[in-house]
């Protein structure tokens, strides 16, 4: 498959309605958008709960897309299996999270998905330059992780220039997880992003029975971008 490296959006369901997730799923689809990011904490490594592979393999059938899952969790390696047979096309795992990260990537790959790492605001891009080899993402967060909503944080835009320069024609995507809106997105594409995980920005005044706003939420990044 030729890689792509097109904008991509991906609303994170963190944002979607709980008791509707497979129809909100089946929604943001429709509406056009590219992957479903789908947040994972675990309440110690993050300050939140979320969801558990059952969740995961509860919404399998409802995305036709790709299922993209961020396990903000620690430890993740005890974890990597139940998500990848609960059906995760791509597994996302902090760098702070593992103290063995060519292990862990190598096991994510071994479990037939995508690998992608993950840095906190305060983690620096050359952590991961060591597996740029070995991966197929990089999520740069410009929050600080474990709550939806949060502002965007600007100081992390030479983060993004310098990690795209970094990853030079490797087939690596640089995912933004964090404060997107049509007023960042611009910001974030220009400095090498091509996936936009956006939550409350996608979600935001719509609902399974009104789809037609997500449509006109993600058409708004887009146009921002272009």
């Amino acid at each position: 498959m030729t890689f792509d490296r097109s904008i991509k959006i991906a609303p994170s369901i963190l944002s979607a309605d709980f008791a509707n997730f497979g129809a909100e799923c089946r929604a943001i689809e429709q509406q056009g958008c590219d992957w479903v990011h789908v947040d994972v904490m675990d309440g110690h490594f993050v300050p939140n709960l979320t969801f558990g592979p059952p969740l995961v393999a509860a919404i399998r059938p409802h995305v036709k897309t790709v299922m993209d899952v961020h396990l903000m969790i620690a430890p993740t390696d005890a974890f990597l299996a139940p998500f990848a047979e609960a059906g995760a096309d791509r597994l996302t795992v902090h760098v702070e999270a593992s103290d063995h990260l060519d292990r862990t990537v190598s096991a994510i790959a071994d479990l037939g998905c995508k690998a992608g790492l993950a840095l906190n605001p305060a983690t620096p891009e050359t952590e991961i330059e060591y597996l740029l080899d070995k991966i197929d993402l990089v999520c740069v967060m410009t929050v600080n992780p474990g709550f939806g909503g949060q502002s965007f944080l600007h100081s992390q835009l030479e983060k993004i220039r310098r990690l795209r320069a970094m990853i030079g024609d490797r087939p690596v995507h640089i995912e933004i997880d964090g404060g997107v809106t049509p007023e960042t997105a611009p910001l974030v594409v220009a400095a090498g992003a091509d996936v936009l995980v956006a939550g409350s920005a996608v979600f935001k005044g719509g609902s399974v029975d009104t789809p037609d706003v997500y449509g006109r939420n993600m058409a708004a990044i887009r146009d921002a971008i272009n």
